[in-house]
C-alpha cells in the first residue's frame, strides 16, 4: 500500500481512524474519539482555506490525542506509539516527521509550547483549539473537570501560583487560564474568524454563570 496513492490515502485514513476509535472511544475527559472527529472535520476545512496538505492535516489530526500525555503514562510513551503505528502501516519517513513534529508541539500546555513551524501544523493546531471554545469548550471544560476530580467554582480563589496540571484548580479558572487566551493564539484567519463567536458565547456563558451562582438570576 502506498500511502501516498489515493487509494492507499484513503486507506491509511480509514486504520487511523479505527485506531483512534479503539484508543479513545471510551475516553470520558472530553478527548474521545467524538473530539477528534471534530478536529479532523475542522483541520479539513482550515487545510481547504489555506491550501494546505490535506493528508497530514487528516492524518495528525486524527492521531494527536492517541499521544496525548494526559492519556498516557508520559509524553514520550504516547508519542512512540504513535509513531509505531505510522511505521507497522507504512508510511513513509518524511510524513512520519511531519505527522509527529505536529503532534509533539500543538498542545496548549499552559502556553509553554514553541509555535508550529509548518502550515500544517498550524491548521491542526487551530483545529483542536477551536474546539476548545463555545458551547463544546464549555461542555469539555466541565466533562474533564468531574472526571478528574476537580472542582466547579471556588470564588475568591487564586491559582495561578500552581502547576498547569494541578488537581487543585476549578473548572471555572480553566477559563482564564485558557480559553479566553486561545482566540488571540490562533495561527490562521479563517480560525479567527470562528473563533469570534465562539469566544463570545465563553463571556456570555460566565456572566450568566456568575448570576446563577449569586442566585441573582
Amino acid at each position: 500500500m502506498d500511502p501516498r496513492s489515493a487509494s492507499g490515502a484513503e486507506q491509511l485514513i480509514r486504520k487511523a481512524e479505527e485506531f483512534a476509535k479503539r484508543e479513545l472511544g471510551r475516553d470520558a475527559t472530553g478527548h474521545d474519539w467524538w473530539h477528534v472527529h471534530r478536529v479532523r472535520n475542522l483541520a479539513l476545512e482550515l487545510a481547504e482555506m489555506e491550501n494546505a496538505d490535506r493528508f497530514v492535516c487528516e492524518l495528525a489530526a486524527l492521531l494527536h490525542d492517541v499521544a496525548d500525555e494526559k492519556l498516557n503514562v508520559s509524553k514520550e510513551a504516547g508519542l512512540d506509539k504513535v509513531r509505531r503505528w505510522l511505521e507497522e502501516h507504512g508510511v513513509g519517513q518524511t510524513v512520519i516527521r511531519q505527522v509527529m513534529d505536529i503532534i509533539a508541539t500543538m498542545s496548549y500546555n499552559g502556553g509553554t509550547n514553541p509555535p508550529m513551524t509548518t502550515l500544517e501544523g498550524k491548521v491542526v493546531q487551530d483545529a483542536d483549539r477551536l474546539d476548545a471554545l463555545g458551547a463544546i469548550g464549555i461542555a469539555r471544560t466541565f466533562m474533564y473537570a468531574g472526571a478528574k476530580g476537580h472542582r466547579m467554582h471556588e470564588p475568591g480563589q487564586h491559582f495561578d501560583h500552581l502547576d498547569y496540571r494541578s488537581s487543585e484548580k476549578t473548572a471555572v479558572f480553566h477559563f482564564y487560564e485558557k480559553l479566553l487566551k486561545v482566540k488571540e493564539l490562533l495561527n490562521t484567519e479563517h480560525a479567527r474568524t470562528i473563533a469570534e463567536h465562539r469566544h463570545r458565547f465563553m463571556e456570555t456563558f460566565l456572566t450568566q454563570f456568575y448570576a446563577e451562582w449569586d442566585a441573582r438570576a
